[in-house]
């Protein structure tokens, strides 16, 4: 597979492996109607280490996931901040990507790379990631994602015409569209979306079935398939004749007696005597459920001017936020379908929030069809020296949501989050230590590769974190210094945990160990401390 070169990927490739974990600390002040919303997550901080820190809980459990990074156009004002240890990549911290920097497409995809990993590690395996992107990186996003989540895994190119037209000062071709990249985890064998009101708007013929089944069109039941069956080369008697298709016909013969029963089957003849059979396609199903279709690779709108006017229904001000994208664009995207038995009720993630539109959209889509949907969104506060209080997730993405949920009768609501200090070893022998389910759920993920399903098992006075196969894990930690220098796996505290797991093998995370390696050998017990080994296990 071909894959693309750049300046600093040998050194990026895999820092979201170096990339410490980050508590996530609730700002219960900044929480709106959090007992409506469960499982909607804001989280104000740098993408890159909130993705981090979602890993533990949420690996290979989002469904959807959307992001609309900056498109590198020389004109957004972004930086490249990533603090990675390598003197190339230090000379570019902190400095505007401008138009005629030379190594501004190379900054961009070193910033993409770890986000992108990490995204690929918190998609279901049924998931979908959609990427929205312009004529500047969108050759170069292709070849990224190949390489990150494979070709066999790409979906399709969504070709988005976002404007009524060009401007009035254009003076070549007019640019009225963006792309949306869309790539799977795993490899998918279809994918379905509701009707667009633009194509049920086709369904216009009526029989007595509409009530129920709203209206019809018409489809071909002969076809010319290279793929010759005899059960589908059958006559059908029609008054008083036989009608033969040209080639097949698309159903077998008890399915189409039966939809002829059923009044299913519109036959007309044509002027040359031929007889044309075709089947009634309804617009809902025999439960009233509006039928799905294979969406199409453009979207003709929403388009930019109804983004930037719900930004002024909310706000006020048309400027309150540039570019916002529309909420329907996403409601789009979201009711993409790859698994049906879940296509309400998933998590989606967009680390990229802006102006918050993806939560809007969900919230939206739960009102319309009673959905159980949950949102995370990441943003940064952007602010700088010059604007150092600025913080577009308080001001901008929270406020929108919450305005959105007040002005439009939304039952929901969401918790707001921060991204907090390092779960590494140099910031807890300084001192800063993590809540203790943070943590336990943390060294479960160390521990076994993967999330804490429930974290009901987690019992601090215990220190039980959970199971994983017929390993039994254990944390003995308390979230105070002076006490942690004095816990240890002692005599008392093995034994106890002995009684509980007979016959299983124990894995005990503490800060020190007062048993000898003999003893720990015969009960079937692993000791790992913490911070150092932990952290050494990690490969940190």
């Amino acid at each position: 597979m071909p894959t693309l070169q750049f300046k600093g990927k040998n050194i990026i490739w895999n820092h979201h492996l170096s990339i410490p974990y980050h508590t996530l600390e609730e700002v219960s002040k900044l929480n709106f109607q959090a007992e409506k919303g469960a499982g909607n997550l804001i989280i104000e901080g740098d993408n890159l280490l909130a993705l981090k820190a979602l890993l533990p809980q949420y690996a290979g459990k989002i469904k959807c996931i959307y992001i609309d990074p900056p498109y590198n156009t020389g004109n957004e004002d972004w930086r490249y901040n990533d603090r990675v240890n390598s003197p190339l990549i230090k000379e570019w911290l902190g400095k505007e990507v401008a138009k005629d920097d030379l190594t501004r497409h190379d900054k961009w995809l070193c910033m993409m790379v770890p986000r992108l990993r990490l995204l690929r590690d918190l998609l279901r395996n049924d998931g979908l990631i959609f990427v929205s992107i312009d004529d500047n990186e969108i050759h170069r996003l292709r070849f990224l994602m190949d390489e990150i989540f494979g070709e066999d895994n790409y979906v399709h190119e969504i070709i988005w015409k976002n404007k009524y037209g060009p401007g009035a000062l254009t003076k070549g071709f007019g640019n009225v569209h963006e792309y949306i990249i869309c790539y799977s985890r795993t490899p998918i064998s279809s994918i379905e979306a509701t009707l667009s009101e633009e194509d049920a708007a086709n369904y216009k013929l009526r029989d007595d079935k509409y009530e129920l089944r709203g209206g019809y069109l018409t489809q071909p039941l002969a076809t010319r398939s290279k793929d010759p069956r005899p059960n589908l080369v059958y006559p059908i008697k029609h008054k008083g004749e036989d009608i033969w298709p040209d080639k097949q016909w698309i159903w077998e013969k008890e399915r189409m007696m039966l939809a002829i029963k059923n009044d299913e089957v519109v036959f007309n003849k044509s002027d040359n005597e031929k007889w044309s059979v075709r089947f009634k396609q309804y617009l809902k199903d025999e439960n009233g459920k509006i039928r799905k279709g294979k969406p199409i690779s453009i979207f003709n709108g929403p388009f930019n001017q109804d983004g930037t006017w719900a930004i002024e229904e909310l706000f006020g001000n048309k400027d309150a936020f540039n570019n916002p994208k529309p909420v329907e664009l996403l409601k789009r995207l979201i009711n993409f379908i790859v698994n049906d038995d879940e296509s309400k009720d998933f998590i989606m993630l967009d680390s990229f929030a802006g102006s918050g539109t993806s939560m809007h959209a969900i919230i939206d889509l739960n009102k319309e069809d009673g959905g159980n949907r949950k949102c995370i969104m990441v943003q940064m506060t952007e602010a700088t020296e010059r604007e150092p209080k600025k913080n577009i997730c308080k001001d901008i993405t929270r406020e929108r949501v919450k305005r959105a949920i007040d002005k439009y009768g939304y039952k929901s609501g969401f918790k707001y989050l921060r991204v907090g200090d390092p779960i590494d070893a140099e910031t807890m022998l300084s001192g800063t230590l993590p809540a203790y389910r943070q943590f336990a759920k943390y060294v479960y993920y160390l521990c076994t590769g993967e999330y804490l399903q429930d974290e009901s098992s987690i019992d601090e006075k215990t220190y039980f974190v959970g199971m994983h196969k017929k390993q039994a894990i254990y944390l003995i930690y308390m979230k105070d210094y002076d006490t942690l220098t004095r816990l240890a796996l002692n005599l008392d505290v093995a034994e106890s945990i002995i009684k509980e797991q007979k016959g299983k093998k124990i894995i005990c995370y503490a800060p020190a160990c007062f048993l000898d390696e003999e003893y720990l050998e015969a009960k079937n017990i692993e000791f790992v401390g913490i911070p150092y080994n932990l952290f050494r296990r990690n490969g940190q």
